[in-house]
């Protein structure tokens, strides 16, 4: 699986190195240079300075052979708007994007984006912790 990653922060770099591991074609991209370091030292994809919402940076990573584009920078707004050029400019089968804002995440799930939100996740995950 090619899969291309926008953000290279705690989340996407651990996802990056996870699936690196497991064999798929992996590429990073992040605006600051310096979060790069949290990817693995084993990391055998790329890790290019960019933004998912530049057309020119999405076609340096490879968008137009990607088969799944993630967004998990810190911005909702970011996130929705590069998963949506992924995926109506560039065709990328899948695009999946990270919402904090739990009302807003299924605004955009009904419109046909795949949303993770991880407040929802966490506050089930601590509701299930608490049990009762």
């Amino acid at each position: 699986m090619n899969v291309i990653i926008m953000g290279c922060g705690r989340v996407g770099a651990r996802l990056a190195g996870i699936l690196d591991a497991e064999g798929h074609k992996v590429t990073i991209l992040d605006t600051d240079p310096y979060s790069f370091r949290r990817i693995p030292p084993n990391f055998a994809g790329k890790a290019l300075i960019g933004s998912g919402t530049d057309e020119d940076a999405l076609r340096k990573a490879g968008i137009e052979e990607a088969d799944v584009f993630i967004a998990v920078t810190q911005g909702d707004n970011r996130n929705v708007m590069a998963t949506q050029i992924a995926k109506h400019i560039f065709n990328v089968p899948r695009g999946i994007c990270r919402i904090y804002d739990p009302i807003r995440e299924e605004m955009y799930r009904e419109l046909g984006l795949e949303t993770i939100s991880p407040t929802k996740v966490g506050a089930q995950l601590l509701r299930e912790v608490i049990g009762g």
